[in-house]
């Protein structure tokens, strides 16, 4: 799932590629839009894009963004 988003984003860490690096996401004070990185918001981000982003609310499923939701916490 992450696959695509690889291309722009580093994982294993917080170095910016096209986009920033996602390493520790969920426990930095904040989002590169200056919210706080919780469900909701990173949720927002990957549907309705922004900043250099697409959208990805019509691309994934529900369930895929759970999933890729859950594997970002892992990072």
């Amino acid at each position: 799932m992450f696959q695509q988003c690889a291309v722009c984003h580093n994982a294993d860490s917080d170095q910016k590629k096209m986009g920033p690096g996602l390493k520790g996401l969920f426990a930095k004070a904040k989002l590169a839009d200056g919210k706080k990185p919780t469900d909701a918001n990173v949720r927002s981000k990957l549907e309705n894009g922004g900043n250099g982003m697409p959208a990805y609310k019509d691309m994934l499923t529900d369930a895929e963004k759970d999933n890729l939701i859950a594997y970002l916490k892992t990072l």
